[in-house]
């Protein structure tokens, strides 16, 4: 055909030997389909010269796109607040704009396509991990992608930003050793998220090497303070043996959760049970007695995605990077050596770059 204005969806689903429908999913990066038919699909637009009415493609011609879009499953959360917070003045020194996006559960509305359509310079996308269609979409806007935290391992081609949670979990298990702790509580995460399953791995293997005799109790939380109470009930009734008890969550509001265990069995916190957190978010000093924890450095992280990404955004090459910020934990009341003591805010200890969900 001698114009392109004149194919057609049908068109392009006839070359391609699929539905119309098929077609459009193909080319938006939605649905459940094979890599195989998209990239037939794809090729068969391509070779006709088709192009959706109103479509941008991709970031604006000159370089005038100063844009990034932060892409998180929910806002307004004390994780997100602290990304948001770094995001938004890193974004602001390097003259660009920040905008707030939603990966909404409904399919048919994409937040990929969404980025596309209003000519976005740049991704940073949080606790998540792309689909391959997801990122073909953005890849052939030539929008350049940043992932923040991701949940699971990524293709290696994707920069991402991430904090050490390996050390973390052991610093925690260093920390209620050496506060007296003789029998263990660990409340992992389910979902088993690479970042979880990281600090769970760190704990227990430090562990091992301090106190291999001491009973130790795994349950898993849904992340959330609610089924971490549970599973901590479960694992108080099922630890055995005599002496302090030293609870690790792997994140703030799971050791809320372990709070709340804690005093339905009759116990309390610090004189029969001390715990640990993972993540620092504001509420954590806020519980009675304030919570020891291992600080995510998140704002900084929010800074660190954006930096990389705008690097990516003025045509270096940041393939495959993988920025690790150190933890550091931080000594409060719950892990305090004899009742009624203080600890101070300040890290105790940090760990060199080796290397939550929502808290």
């Amino acid at each position: 055909m001698s114009s392109a204005a004149r194919v057609t969806l049908a068109d392009v689903a006839a070359a391609a030997r699929v539905s119309p429908a098929t077609a459009s999913r193909a080319l938006r990066g939605r649905g459940d389909l094979s890599t195989a038919t998209r990239e037939r699909v794809r090729r068969a637009a391509a070779a006709l010269g088709y192009v959706r009415a109103g479509e941008t493609r991709g970031r604006p011609r000159g370089g005038a796109g100063r844009v990034i879009d932060l892409v998180f499953g929910t806002f307004h959360d004390p994780y997100t607040d602290e990304v948001v917070a770094g995001a938004r003045t890193t974004a602001a020194a390097l003259h660009h704009d920040l905008v707030l996006t939603t990966d909404r559960p409904d399919a048919e509305d994409d937040w990929p396509c969404r980025i596309r359509s209003r000519g976005t310079a740049g991704v940073i996308a949080g606790l998540m991990t792309p689909t391959a269609a997801q990122v073909a979409v953005l890849e052939e806007a030539s929008i350049p992608i940043v992932l923040l935290d991701p949940p699971s391992e990524v293709r290696a081609s994707l920069p991402s930003i991430r904090t050490t949670d390996h050390a973390g979990g052991a610093a925690a298990a260093e920390h209620l050793v050496e506060r007296g702790a003789q029998r263990f509580v660990l409340i992992g995460g389910a979902p088993a998220y690479r970042f979880g399953r990281a600090r769970v791995a760190g704990f227990s293997a430090a562990l091992r090497r301090l106190a291999p005799t001491a009973p130790l109790a795994h349950v898993d939380g849904d992340w959330g303070a609610g089924g971490a109470e549970r599973a901590c009930a479960r694992a108080l009734r099922a630890v055995g043996g005599q002496g302090l008890i030293g609870v690790f969550a792997c994140n703030d509001e799971m050791a809320a959760g372990a709070y709340r265990a804690i005093a339905a069995a009759g116990l309390s916190v610090p004189q029969d049970v001390l715990v640990v957190g993972f993540d620092d978010v504001r509420g954590a000093r806020w519980l009675h007695p304030p919570l020891t924890t291992v600080r995510q450095p998140i704002r900084e992280m929010g800074a660190a995605a954006v930096r990389i990404l705008v690097r990516a955004i003025e045509g270096e090459d940041v393939a495959g990077e993988v920025v690790e910020l150190p933890t550091a934990l931080v000594p409060r009341g719950s892990t305090a050596r004899m009742p009624g003591a203080t600890a101070s805010d300040a890290p105790a200890s940090s760990h060199p770059p080796a290397r939550t969900l929502e808290a």
